[in-house]
């Protein structure tokens, strides 16, 4: 927790929440999450140039060709004659508002494709960064353990000649003490 004097969160604890967040690194790119931006005519716009490539906009347009088509050769209607000049207008209409709409959609998916790779390769470096610092550190403790194994055995040979020391001395005694001599 922070007190009035201090500036900002430890460094400690700055580091815990940056490795609990595994998407830190796409942070700096998320204007980029959209392909148009974050308002609404952005969103439809995605929406809208997605959608010229579904199997259903396709089957749509056929229905609605097959239609026009049908309704101008078989004289139901004359609004647009043989050779479907309104027709090609109408196409090239939607070919001048969509070929523009989709190369946006695929450039500025090129473009979060390669930021987002670009962070994972920095979310990779920082995993093998703190993988080395762990391996540091378990060879720093396992250097500490076997230091510490290697003075509990001096300690317990030095108990050991201690022991042996002590017993030969009391065996001493017991013998001056039983054989009356001082």
């Amino acid at each position: 927790m922070e007190t009035p004097q201090s500036k900002g969160p430890s460094p400690a604890s700055a580091s815990n929440d940056s490795r609990k967040n595994h998407f830190r690194f796409h942070l700096p790119h998320a204007h980029l999450s959209t392909v148009f931006g974050g308002d609404w005519f952005a969103l439809k716009a995605e929406a809208f140039a997605r959608f010229f490539g579904t199997p259903i906009f396709l089957i749509a347009q056929t229905v609605v060709v097959i239609f026009w088509i049908s309704l101008n050769v078989f004289g139901y209607t004359k609004f647009d004659i043989y050779p479907f000049i309104l027709l090609n207008l109408a196409f090239s209409l939607q070919a001048a508002y969509a070929a523009p709409l989709i190369l946006l959609a695929q450039t500025r998916q090129a473009d979060r494709d390669k930021v987002h790779a670009e962070a994972d390769a920095q979310h990779r470096e920082d995993l093998a960064k703190a993988s080395e610092e762990r391996q540091l550190l378990a060879a720093k403790e396992t250097a500490l353990l076997a230091e510490l194994l290697r003075q509990n055995t001096q300690l317990t040979e030095v108990t050991r000649k201690l022991t042996e020391r002590i017993e030969v001395l009391t065996k001493e005694m017991h013998n001056k003490v039983v054989s009356g001599d001082k």
